[in-house]
């Protein structure tokens, strides 16, 4: 994960540096997130609490999975770091990624100063953050050092998303599968019952008081056919998400 450019923190997080960091920071070029939500792309830390943990083993995901050559148990988080030191270190990190872009071509000090300040967090990147049980303590400890959270979850445990003692600014739900069947082809769930708690999930969406978002990821012959799309539209209906976006895989 080193030579991908993973910054490890403890015993499963990390930090990567976002590829719109790089482009804000030396071509003014803004993620989505800037023109739909307002975020500064380059102050945005690329996050995750469970690196190398996951329920699926999706089709399209980059997830280092075990090998001959190295086996963990991919289900299961081991051990679990505190969360004041899990933030203190992903900010720590964050900074190292964009230390070095002072003096850089093209690159405008206040930017720079900007970046070293970062003001906002994806907690994603790889592997599942709802598998780290504390997660509402981690969002909470993000929040008191000024730091918005948006939330990416695949809707595999809907009862950690249920107790969060504090809830992320905005919550994603990302899907690709649109029934049961599609879901076991894309998705490849460890457990059988994965796709009851992605339902679960959709239907726990109109009790946050938070933003919430599904997000539909479109593959080429997989789902992009009008049995997928009148799926989705059930789906939706269910979740009555904030906002709906639908990306591509590329």
């Amino acid at each position: 994960m080193r030579k991908q450019k993973y910054h490890l923190i403890g015993g499963h997080s990390a930090v990567k540096k976002c590829y719109w960091v790089h482009k804000a920071l030396t071509e003014r070029k803004f993620c989505y997130k800037a023109k739909f939500y307002g975020i500064e792309s380059h102050r945005c830390i690329q996050f995750t609490p469970s690196n190398l943990w996951c329920w699926n083993a999706c089709l399209h995901c980059w997830r280092v999975r075990p090998t001959d050559k190295m086996l963990w148990e991919e289900a299961v988080l081991p051990g679990l770091d505190d969360p004041r030191f899990i933030v203190e270190m992903a900010i720590k990190e964050h900074k190292r990624t964009v230390s070095g872009y002072r003096g850089y071509p093209g690159v405008d000090e206040r930017m720079w100063r900007e970046a070293m300040n970062p003001k906002h967090v994806a907690i994603s990147l790889s592997g599942e953050p709802t598998l780290y049980p504390l997660l509402g303590d981690l969002i909470k400890e993000f929040h008191r050092r000024g730091l918005t959270t948006f939330l990416v979850t695949r809707g595999v445990r809907p009862d950690i998303l249920a107790n969060l003692d504090e809830e992320p600014t905005q919550l994603y739900v990302s899907i690709e599968a649109y029934d049961e069947k599609s879901y076991a082809e894309f998705n490849r769930p460890f457990f059988p019952n994965l796709w009851r708690l992605t339902l679960e999930t959709l239907e726990l969406l109109p009790s946050f008081t938070s933003p919430t978002v599904v997000r539909v990821t479109l593959v080429r012959s997989f789902n992009m056919h009008r049995e997928a799309i009148e799926s989705w539209a059930k789906l939706l209906r269910r979740a009555m998400p904030t906002f709906i976006e639908v990306k591509a895989y590329m």
